[in-house]
């Protein structure tokens, strides 16, 4: 019963035609694709290996900055490229962890700009860096892989809700809040620099520091991000303007004690919140809570 109903949500996931689903769809296309090329290349002796060389020379982005010159679409092509299976399985599945609860708290539209401009940023550090540091002077290295885009969406989510604790798998009782497993997974990143794949990991950490910096600086109102959820229903847009309204007609100043002691009281609340959502879903909570979450500011 439980494998059926796994295989019904991923069903209607596919099915949905969302940008999460949409993006997870296409890196396993591109995936099967190239495994279908090396099968036909290897039949028809085309030559083992000539098409992922070539494949890799125009879609993967390399340490180069010509190259990057000639072929700049390779800043976002490099993201549906994978070495293998594995390198494959782990990026979709952090990506559907993190991009579903990024489409929920920050909107679908917010969730594809983060993860795209991470994977690009994070896809510029690498060459930045790659040719900056004298311990890569004489190497030349391509990069491959979504992981700086979902590390970018996922460190996202940890800014805009930190507290948030996630179960560990398969440690059903285990549960960590979303900060510290993303620093987690930054610090990894930085401390496997010299082990191997130098590369990737810096173009992680670009990807982490873009998802942080935009929604921190949307929090501190530096750039408009996080203003507005537009797919937001509308049925909240009264409650919360007659909210405003009453909220500036009884507006008097307060004194730094009780404004620590409200701002104390929001946070137990928001926490009570995003526990019940961990258990019961988004969807339990009511039209009062709702609006709450939505007009809080961390």
């Amino acid at each position: 019963m439980q494998q059926q109903n796994i295989g019904n949500q991923l069903r209607e996931f596919f099915l949905s035609k969302s940008m999460l689903s949409s993006i997870i769809a296409a890196n396993i296309i591109i995936w099967l694709f190239t495994l279908l090329f090396g099968v036909v290349e290897y039949l028809f002796c085309l030559g083992n290996g000539t098409a992922s060389t070539v494949w890799m020379e125009w879609f993967a982005l390399s340490s180069e900055p010509m190259a990057l010159l000639f072929r700049p679409w390779t800043l976002v092509t490099y993201m549906f490229l994978h070495a293998n299976l594995w390198h494959l399985v782990w990026n979709m599945v952090m990506l559907y962890f993190a991009g579903t609860m990024c489409c929920r708290y920050l909107s679908i539209r917010k969730f594809g700009w983060i993860y795209f401009l991470s994977g690009i940023v994070g896809g510029l550090l690498y060459v930045l860096l790659f040719n900056f540091f004298p311990v890569f002077r004489f190497s030349t290295s391509t990069l491959v892989g979504a992981s700086a885009g979902v590390l970018g969406v996922f460190m996202a989510v940890a800014a805009y809700m930190p507290n948030q604790e996630v179960g560990i798998w398969p440690f059903k009782t285990l549960r960590v809040k979303m900060i510290y497993l993303a620093l987690f997974f930054v610090l990894m990143d930085l401390l496997s620099i010299p082990a191997s794949n130098a590369g990737g990991h810096i173009a992680h950490l670009g990807g982490a520091l873009f998802g942080f910096l935009y929604v921190w600086c949307g929090k501190k109102g530096t750039f408009d991000f996080l203003r507005q959820r537009p797919d937001r229903p509308k049925k909240n847009l009264r409650f919360t303007r007659e909210s405003k309204k009453k909220a500036s007609q009884h507006q008097r100043p307060v004194s730094d004690e009780e404004y620590n002691k409200r701002r104390h009281d929001d946070q137990k609340r928001v926490d009570a919140i995003l526990d019940k959502i961990s258990r019961s879903g988004y969807e339990s909570l009511s039209k009062e809570e709702k609006a709450f979450l939505f007009n809080y500011k961390a």
